[in-house]
């Protein structure tokens, strides 16, 4: 796992560095919003109170990518909101890209004059 922080100053660089940053920003809240979900239904499932009659090592197995999955999902739907909110918080430190810059005044809907 590779982790590298970026400054203002060397987001600002070029406007494609800033548009790869916003989708690099998005992927990582996806991510740990599906961790955060995986942690959480597998704590939901490790408090049942008794062994059923199926359980074994292999069920288990099944279980746990069941659940993998299941959290994938619902990080990919933003199903709580978690990667959202990462990104409302972190957002402003990542460049904004060419669409993202308001217009000039006069830019905007002008014909050449």
């Amino acid at each position: 796992m590779q982790v590298t922080t970026t400054s203002p100053t060397t987001a600002a660089t070029g406007s494609g560095a800033g548009g790869a940053n916003r989708a690099a920003l998005d992927k990582v809240a996806q991510q740990f919003e599906a961790v955060f979900l995986r942690q959480m239904i597998g704590a939901m499932r490790s408090a049942s109170l008794a062994e059923g009659i199926t359980d074994s090592s292999a069920t288990q197995q099944f279980q746990d990518m069941a659940d993998a999955r299941t959290a994938d999902a619902m990080a990919s739907k933003g199903a709580m909101g978690i990667a959202e909110l990462l990104i409302k918080q972190f957002g402003a430190r990542v460049a904004p890209t060419a669409a993202d810059a308001p217009a000039p005044d006069g830019a905007a809907g002008t014909p050449g004059a």
